[in-house]
Order: C-alpha cells, then sequence, then structure tokens
C-alpha cells in the first residue's frame, strides 16, 4: 500500500465500523424486530490506484474496491491493506482536487452590485464642496474705488526661523463690501509673500471692526512651501494677477 494512505479522522473510521455493523440505533423492524443486516455496502476508499468506490462484504469481512481503470482490487477488511484503505492523506486530497482540472472558461462571468464610493471618497468630496476661491467673487460690473484702500501691513505672529504665522491688518473706509475688504487684505498677503518667497497661505481666520470711521480689517494665514489642505488657500502667483485684474493693490 502507497505511503500517502497514512491518516483518517476517527469520525470516518468510526462511521465506515458502525455502518459495516448493518444497522443503527433507529434501525428496526416495524414490528420492534433489528433489520437483517445487508450482505454487503459501498463506500469511497483509498485504492492502490487512488480514491474509488468499494463494495464491502458484512459476512466475510472481504473488500472489493473498483478502481478508476475498471480493474478490481480485493482485499480483507481486517489486513494491513484493509485498514490503510480508510486512510487518506491531505496530500491525496490535493492532488485529487488538482486532477479534477476544471475549466471555467466559457461560464459567464459573476454579476457585481457597482461599487459605491467609499468613506474618504465621500469625506473629499464634501470637503470640496465646501472650499472656496483666495479672493471672494466680485460681479464683473462692480466698480471698485481705489480711494477706498487706505493702509494695510503684515506681521509675523510666532518668532524663528519656521515662522509661518501672519496676520494681514487692512484698513478700509466704512461702507466699503465685506468680500472687498477681505480680497484687499489678501491682495496684500500675495504681495508679502511674492517678497518673502512663500508660495502658499492657508487662509485661519479674519475679524472685522470699526474705528474712527473706518474699518478694519485683520486676516490670519499660515504660510507654506507645498498647497496644504485648507477652505481657503491663497497661492501667491495667481492671487496676484486676479488682484491686478481686479484693480485691487498688493501693498
Amino acid at each position: 500500500m502507497p505511503a500517502r494512505f497514512r491518516h483518517w479522522s476517527a469520525a470516518a473510521l468510526t462511521g465506515a465500523v458502525l455502518t459495516l455493523a448493518g444497522c443503527t440505533m433507529t434501525d428496526v423492524a416495524p414490528d420492534d424486530r433489528p433489520r437483517a443486516k445487508p450482505a454487503q455496502v459501498t463506500a469511497t476508499v483509498a485504492g492502490t490506484k487512488g480514491l474509488g468506490r468499494a463494495r464491502i462484504s458484512t459476512q466475510s469481512g472481504e473488500i472489493l474496491i473498483l478502481e478508476d481503470d475498471g480493474s478490481v482490487t480485493t482485499m480483507d477488511l481486517d489486513s494491513p491493506g484493509g485498514r490503510d484503505a480508510f486512510q487518506v492523506t491531505e496530500a491525496d486530497l490535493a492532488a485529487l482536487n488538482a486532477n479534477l482540472d476544471l475549466s471555467f472558461a466559457g461560464l459567464a462571468p459573476v454579476a457585481r452590485a457597482p461599487r459605491g464610493p467609499t468613506a474618504q471618497e465621500k469625506a473629499i468630496e464634501a470637503f470640496a464642496a465646501r472650499t472656496a476661491p483666495a479672493l471672494p467673487v466680485i460681479a464683473p460690473d462692480t466698480e471698485i474705488d481705489p480711494e477706498v484702500f487706505l493702509a494695510v501691513k503684515v506681521v509675523t505672529l510666532n518668532q524663528g526661523p519656521g515662522a509661518d504665522l501672519v496676520e494681514v491688518t487692512a484698513n478700509l473706509r466704512q461702507g466699503v463690501d465685506a468680500d472687498i475688504a477681505f480680497s484687499y487684505a489678501t491682495c496684500a498677503l500675495a504681495g508679502w509673500a511674492r517678497d518673502n518667497g512663500n508660495p502658499y497661505g492657508r487662509h485661519i481666520r479674519t475679524l472685522q471692526a470699526k474705528r474712527n470711521g473706518k474699518l478694519l480689517i485683520g486676516s490670519a494665514f499660515l504660510m507654506s512651501d507645498s498647497r496644504p489642505l485648507g477652505l481657503r488657500v491663497m497661492e501667491t502667483e495667481e492671487t496676484l494677477r486676479e488682484c491686478g485684474a481686479r484693480g485691487i493693490p498688493a501693498a
């Protein structure tokens, strides 16, 4: 018997013994007498040439194994070969699976439900919907009087070589539209950023107040060398071009 027929589960071997016994706990005749034991039973066993079907005599204990090539192998159930016939290794099962040689070429592809957006994709989409341009949208026919822009200054709020938090303070004539006032502060920041080599600025917050008949704007920005993730990001060169087109000073 080949060495590959080594192991079989205790449950399988027990099942084979119970089958050979010819009856179970409920295997009784209508008149409560046990049914007659069948002359033979069938089982799947490991023959000399692989897995096969076998007829097992319940009277003599003889196993007749029908091999795949049509031949019949005979052995006694109580012989070493008969006991090994019920022992199948994992390697045998793997080899049997490989020998099936199944081909799925011609089968229709399995229909899959369309994949919806992931949670990350939804979050990015929602964030993009909330973003705003660096300069507020102003109607094209809006006339901007250059006299409304009084003074502006940019100061650094933190110190050291990594100083990147700045505040823009802009003074305008009272009555100026809030979007124009914020644009004035952003344009001034773009001019300062160009002179200091800062390509980007992320808007943090803007405060507005009235003092001595003037409108006072205070905007804080975080400067960076790469485009940051923010709801309103100032790109220096692009903002300067837009400020020039609108007639808003950048200094």
